[in-house]
């Protein structure tokens, strides 16, 4: 992306005066990479609009130009809007409940960015934003989003109720219109939900704004407060798209270094030592997932920490299921009588509290965690499953990072799966 300079010296207050950039305008080129471009700047804008909070609120076509050099150059900064950090985390929020249709909680979240005074009953309103939104979403979901027509009847239900679009959203309509005005000309599947998506995992992945990590939690698990294993892995593969991107547009070399989020880095001490196997000298070097790259450092240790419930609870089934399997294979229908022979004294429980069983909770549990781990271990262009996963070559990647993981994750894990146990064995009173 590319700026002009501005010239301060001959710059007022109705005066801008800015270098001179040559190129052609975005929307009439017929340059093969207009798409790509569009996609950074669905990002660019996504970054000023929920980042750094300081909006170029004017993209009409002769603002945005393609330069010789295949750059993306935005033009006339005379135009801006500031966004406070709760209009940009309260947006993110209202991403998140939206994907979840929760549009009780939309509601509130429209109260927070100004849309409807603070004391307004909400019960009115909520019905009619309910069928809005419903209709925007039918037919793909939050990817198919046509901001244009939401925006037009958003601003019908002006005329009846007490709801309002704020001056600084409708400049952010009007930019994001812009944009997909442009893409859509080139592309008529052009969703920029789709193309936003990316941007959003990763902002939700990596602030460590309490607010933006609550919405992490609320995306992954919803208003049921179950983990969702699909919906992790749409965040996983999004952010894994972000990744791809700031490479391929040289994210590794801003502040952040948003390109190496995906890639694992050794630990200085570890005490295995990294194996050199020439067997795998002749091939082309691989990276590990993106996804789990992240999840096993340390900007991932939030994510991390509320998946550990679900690897605990993944454990927990587990070691049930394989004894109820067992004890089926052995010809074992009852198990309470053998069980029964156990002494008192050296379990302080009682007899029926060792009898293993699996509820359909744990088999859902167990389906998730499959399907997690399919996912963190294929390739990281591949979605093969485990059988696409190259597990020697796997292992040697991970090894580096280990020691400092176990150190910091195994006593979590044992702590919590001991908890877990004791609370099974009161909840069911054989304690």
């Amino acid at each position: 992306v590319v700026v002009p300079k501005t010239y301060s010296k001959y710059t007022s207050r109705k005066v801008l005066t800015t270098g001179w950039i040559d190129g052609e305008k975005l929307s009439q080129s017929t340059a093969s990479d207009v798409g790509d471009l569009v996609n950074v700047g669905v990002i660019c804008y996504l970054k000023q609009l929920l980042d750094t909070g300081f909006f170029h609120a004017d993209p009409h076509p002769g603002n945005l130009i393609r330069t010789p050099d295949g750059k993306l150059a935005i033009l006339d900064f005379g135009l801006v809007t500031k966004l406070t950090d709760d209009q940009k985390y309260g947006m993110i929020e209202a991403i998140a409940h939206l994907i979840h249709r929760d549009y009780g909680a939309i509601v509130k979240d429209f109260v927070k960015l100004g849309f409807i005074p603070d004391g307004v009953n909400l019960q009115p309103i909520l019905p009619v934003l309910a069928k809005v939104f419903d209709q925007a979403l039918e037919g793909g979901g939050a990817k198919n989003f046509n901001f244009q027509e939401l925006a037009s009847d958003l601003a019908q239900i002006t005329f009846d109720y007490p709801f309002r679009i704020p001056p600084y959203f409708a400049l952010i309509i009007r930019a994001i219109g812009v944009l997909e005005g442009i893409a859509l000309v080139g592309n008529s599947d052009f969703a920029l939900v789709d193309e936003a998506y990316p941007y959003i995992a990763q902002r939700l992945l990596t602030d460590e704004s309490p607010r933006l990590q609550s919405a992490l939690r609320y995306t992954i698990y919803g208003k049921s407060g179950v983990f969702d294993a699909e919906r992790f892995i749409d965040v996983m593969q999004a952010f894994e798209n972000f990744i791809t991107a700031a490479k391929s547009g040289g994210g590794e070399s801003l502040n952040g270094r948003m390109a190496e989020l995906g890639i694992l880095q050794s630990q200085p001490n570890s005490i295995i030592p990294f194996p050199s196997s020439s067997a795998y000298q002749t091939e082309q070097p691989i990276q590990t997932r993106a996804a789990l790259a992240f999840l096993l450092s340390d900007k991932g240790n939030f994510f991390r920490e509320f998946l550990l419930d679900e690897i605990v609870k993944g454990i927990d089934a587990l070691t049930r299921e394989q004894l109820v399997q067992i004890m089926a294979y052995l010809g074992i229908g009852n198990a309470i009588p053998v069980f029964s022979m156990v002494p008192a004294a050296l379990v302080p429980i009682r007899p029926a509290a060792l009898v293993p069983y699996v509820t359909e909770e744990d088999r859902i549990i167990l389906n998730n965690v499959q399907k997690v781990i399919q996912f963190l271990t294929a390739g990281a262009a591949s979605n093969q499953g485990l059988e696409g996963a190259n597990v020697p070559r796997v292992i040697l990647e991970l090894l580096p990072v280990l020691p400092g993981l176990a150190a910091k994750v195994l006593p979590e894990i044992l702590s919590r799966l001991s908890s877990r146990v004791m609370a099974r064995l009161i909840r069911d009173g054989l304690m």
